[in-house]
């Protein structure tokens, strides 16, 4: 038994329960299958690009065979139809183009410039130059070694996600918005400027503006930099003579059901499976989206958007009352605070949605790979749990997407592991923010790390998160 003085002598128990384990299993799995020297290669500047151009090209020469033979792939058939007929959502049958913001047709009329022909090469052409800036901000452009791993987990992410990222409006956001991470609180009008340009692209990055209002000091530039875009969006829309559909976006969504995906969809989905209630599977061909009826499946879809909106406040509350606390418990860390709380907030918007798509996962990396430049140990648990997440939702969509609407219960299991990884992945960021306030110094400081003279940990800091 311990004595007074050897108990407080005693270190005290790590506040988050350790995977150490795992991830030291991991890394053998690693060490056996990718020899040293290769992996040394790899985390060079040298290697990264490689790896980088390698992935890409691959994506590139699949959508110049496929525009070669006048094709597209997935959602890139719509927004070809939509640039085809100017956006004008009478002459089209289906979803309008208006259920995106309205910078979302600016690409989508840039890969239609020369017709429909090339429309899929342009379009993943265009992504994939925003991709190679995103990883140029995250590493520096390779002069940051040790921001290289998390370049390289954000292209095994890409790479497993597949055309999810490379085929829908959200492969533009997504790597606009690292970009704006990247930045973070050192600029607040220039990350909020981005940031606001990615909202009115697809509207999820809102939930990172909301974390960056929050922690900076500057409220004001962020305020300003949004509604200079906005002041933009509204001068584009009135040369458009669309005024009147600009928020359109807004409404569009508000009708539909619970869709097949959907974290919250899962009881129906299982019912249907089963075949209790009458609940059943159906295709919404309005908006082109699979959804799911059953008892009590109206009321939820409704109540829906009140609970997206409710966790998003309360999380930013939380993220407010972290920044607070943790100045009193020996003070405030803003960049980690904006990265937990965009990962949390962009998490709920995910799993508070009722519209459930398979490529909603990309929101969630560039919050997880800013993280790991920063500090790689504190951030590994999210980053593991979204390999796992783009894995399940690659199997889902679309390898066996056809198998999950008759009912399969094997692809029912799959949806319901990866909907449930979701909701373990908003617990754990949202406990984050918890640690944030109570004991800053719990987890090693991100701002520290985000500065040039930061080169090691500071020793008095706990080693294992």
């Amino acid at each position: 038994m311990l004595r007074p003085q050897q108990a407080a002598a005693a270190p005290q128990k790590d506040w988050t329960i350790s995977t150490d384990t795992f991830f030291s299993a991991l890394a053998r799995l690693r060490d056996a299958v990718v020899p040293t020297p290769a992996q040394n290669w790899l985390k060079s500047p040298a290697g990264l690009w490689v790896a980088f151009g390698a992935v890409h090209v691959l994506f590139l020469v699949f959508a110049a065979i496929l525009s070669l033979r006048g094709e597209a792939y997935s959602d890139t058939f719509i927004y070809r139809v939509w640039a085809s007929v100017d956006f004008d959502g009478s002459r089209v049958s289906g979803p309008s183009p208006w259920v995106y913001p309205i910078l979302a047709l600016v690409p989508m009329a840039v890969a239609y410039i020369f017709g429909p022909a090339p429309f899929l090469f342009l379009w993943v052409l265009m992504i994939a130059a925003l991709n190679t800036l995103a990883v140029g901000k995250l590493t520096s452009w390779g002069r940051n070694r040790k921001a290289i791993p998390a370049a390289l987990w954000w292209l095994s992410f890409t790479t497993i996600m597949a055309w999810l990222g490379f085929a829908r409006v959200d492969g533009f956001t997504a790597p606009v918005v690292l970009i704006a991470l990247s930045i973070g609180v050192a600029s607040p009008f220039l990350t909020s400027f981005i940031l606001s340009v990615a909202t009115w692209t697809k509207v999820w990055p809102a939930a990172v503006v909301l974390a960056l209002f929050t922690v900076v000091k500057q409220r004001v530039q962020v305020v300003l930099a949004g509604m200079l875009v906005t002041a933009f969006v509204v001068v584009l829309a009135l040369a458009m003579g669309a005024l009147p559909q600009l928020l359109n976006f807004l409404l569009e969504q508000g009708d539909r059901g619970m869709q097949l995906e959907a974290t919250f969809t899962t009881p129906w989905l299982w019912m249907s499976v089963l075949g209790l209630g009458g609940a059943r599977m159906y295709m919404n061909t309005d908006i082109n989206s699979m959804q799911v009826d059953g008892p009590g499946s109206e009321l939820m879809s409704f109540l829906m958007q009140p609970l997206l909106i409710a966790a998003a406040l309360l999380v930013a509350a939380l993220v407010f009352w972290a920044l607070h606390t943790g100045k009193r418990n020996g003070g405030a860390d803003r960049t980690a605070l904006l990265l937990f709380g965009s990962l949390a907030l962009t998490t709920a918007f995910v799993v508070f949605n009722k519209v459930g798509s398979p490529q909603f996962m990309v929101w969630l990396a560039p919050a997880v790979a800013v993280g790991l430049s920063l500090h790689w140990r504190a951030w590994r648990v999210p980053a593991a749990m979204l390999i796992a997440v783009a894995g399940l939702t690659f199997l889902v969509f679309p390898l066996f997407y056809d198998l999950l609407t008759m009912n399969h219960a094997g692809m029912a299991a799959v949806l319901t592991l990866r909907n449930l990884l979701l909701v373990v992945l908003f617990v754990w960021s949202v406990r984050q923010l918890f640690v944030l306030g109570r004991n800053p110094q719990a987890i090693a400081r991100h701002d520290a790390a985000a500065s040039p003279a930061a080169t090691v940990t500071p020793s008095h800091l706990p080693r294992r998160h």
